[in-house]
């Protein structure tokens, strides 16, 4: 069996059943049955809009947000999916702190569940830097299927890497 970098830190028995599914062509199909819905957050407006309403209804006492957009230059596999960004400015006596979240393009024509995941999991890292319980008891409080969005989005960015994917 050839590992799947997107499935690392998973069972060997998960890791080769999405192997022989992906080998097979059928990965795809599965998980188009499980998220047929798509969302149409599809500028960055829409995205800061979208993530916004998500943070005020779960995190409303967390910093502001300055910026959300879409970062083609963003790549799922050498990189992360999104990126939290803090940029400290020295005004005098004064420091401003601007908050940014980035997320791949990979995410405009995703099912809806995979960029909720996604964002959820940037906002997660507004308030924990690292990925400890704290941060994912947070996540699951924001989207309760967080563990399982997770694992199926990255079987997902494996049938978008494989030679095999239909369609």
């Amino acid at each position: 069996m050839s590992p799947i970098p997107q499935l690392a830190g998973y069972p060997a028995e998960l890791q080769a059943q999405a192997e022989a599914l992906l080998k097979s062509g059928e990965l795809g199909n599965r998980l188009l049955k499980l998220y047929p819905e798509s969302h149409k957050i599809h500028s960055s407006k829409d995205l800061h809009d979208y993530t916004q309403e998500l943070k005020a209804r779960y995190m409303r006492n967390a910093a502001p947000l300055s910026k959300v957009t879409y970062d083609s230059k963003l790549r799922t596999v050498s990189q992360a999916l999104g990126l939290h960004l803090t940029a400290q400015r020295i005004h005098g006596s004064r420091m401003n702190k601007r908050r940014e979240i980035r997320i791949a393009t990979v995410f405009k024509d995703a099912p809806a569940p995979f960029l909720r995941m996604i964002v959820v999991h940037e906002l997660a890292h507004m308030k924990h830097a690292d990925h400890d319980a704290n941060f994912y008891r947070l996540c699951c409080n924001m989207e309760p299927n967080y563990h399982q969005l997770e694992f199926d989005l990255r079987l997902y960015l494996c049938t978008l890497e494989s030679p095999n994917t239909e369609g």
